[in-house]
């Protein structure tokens, strides 16, 4: 059957088509295209030309074949650099939560420590203050006792004034001399 397929294709050819001309006279242009054809591929045949097409398609699909492993192994290394990144991003954001949760707990440590610190400066202030009045108190009541005392003093100097002779002044300054001696001595 593939000899008749052959044998068919071979008639139907369009060397056969030159009515007018012998087929295989050089005058037949269609007879020496087919020669020339046929010398065409008897040359490629020669100098190997299908085994080079074919190594070249091999070495080009070869380097395809390179270039694909290659792209493969690029994008595994790229999603291994993205899932390093995202670790390292999720890193960040807990690190960044954890800096956010220790500001908030040391600004709640410092407003409970500034309350404390003011709640003691008003317990000194309050105590300075009541040292303040219990000073005034007891210097009023210290002028008053002065106050009292020499209004006594002169009352009482006044009355013995009044009451005391000549005799009994000297007598007085007698006395008083004598106890300051003992005293001194």
């Amino acid at each position: 059957m593939k000899k008749f397929v052959a044998i068919l294709a071979l008639t139907a050819s369009p060397a056969f088509a030159a009515g007018d001309k012998p087929f295989f006279s050089l005058s037949n242009t269609d007879f020496v295209v087919s020669i020339g054809f046929l010398v065409f591929i008897g040359i490629l045949l020669y100098y190997k030309v299908p085994g080079l097409l074919g190594r070249m398609l091999d070495n080009r699909a070869a380097q395809i074949k390179a270039e694909l492993e290659e792209a493969r192994a690029l994008r595994d290394e790229a999603k291994a650099v993205l899932a390093a990144y995202e670790k390292k991003q999720k890193d960040v954001q807990e690190q960044s939560e954890r800096i956010v949760a220790s500001a908030k707990e040391e600004a709640m440590n410092a407003a409970a420590q500034a309350k404390a610190d003011l709640k003691a400066s008003i317990a000194r202030r309050l105590a300075a203050a009541e040292e303040q009045i219990a000073s005034a108190e007891a210097s009023a009541i210290r002028e008053v006792r002065e106050k009292a005392i020499a209004v006594a003093v002169a009352a009482a100097g006044d009355v013995l004034s009044k009451q005391m002779t000549a005799e009994g002044a000297a007598a007085s300054i007698d006395a008083a001399i004598a106890q300051v001696e003992a005293k001194l001595h």
